[in-house]
């Protein structure tokens, strides 16, 4: 049981990690056994994903004057919160995949910066590729664009010099 003082310290923490969070995710653990809950807050720290089985009470109150504020009214039951503090499709991701082979997770609601999501919209975000590969597909359509200019300028010259050529070698045959 937690003293008055740890309860208003341990508020304080979980709303900086809501303020500091790009994406909140809500599951419902109930029915998943220990091994299996261990095993999924292993894959989730090792993305630095925080996941934490936190009283409803005190999500209400931390989640207060947030952007994920909305999720209040989804604090119901047994609830664990994953939050994601730089990549926002890895927890959708993990908890998804994980989801799929444990039916006892159950993905609740989540919050994508001041966004409400749906337990449909998270699974829709875990489709998404990871930020690395986001921004390398970014980097090579703005690659795309140079190489393909220069092609163009190299195309110039060079076609000037086969009718050229084409010329000489018509007149040597003439």
């Amino acid at each position: 049981m937690l003293k008055p003082s740890e309860k208003k310290e341990l508020v304080e923490k979980l709303r900086e990690n809501f303020l500091a969070s790009k994406i909140v995710v809500l599951t419902d653990f109930k029915g998943l056994n220990v091994v299996r809950l261990n095993e999924l807050r292993r894959k989730l720290k090792a993305a630095g994903i925080t996941y934490r089985v936190v009283k409803n009470t005190l999500l209400a109150r931390a989640v207060e004057n947030t952007d994920a504020a909305g999720l209040k009214d989804y604090f119901t039951g047994p609830t664990a919160i994953a939050m994601g503090f730089d990549d926002p499709v890895s927890p959708a991701k993990i908890l998804t995949e994980f989801a799929k082979d444990n039916d006892k997770l159950q993905i609740r609601a989540g919050a994508l910066g001041a966004k409400l999501l749906d337990a449909e919209a998270i699974k829709s975000l875990s489709a998404l590729p990871s930020r690395e590969v986001l921004l390398g597909q970014l980097l090579s359509v703005m690659n795309a664009v140079p190489t393909s200019f220069v092609r163009a300028l190299n195309n110039v010259p060079q076609r000037l010099l086969y009718a050229l050529q084409a010329i000489k070698d018509q007149k040597e045959a003439a």
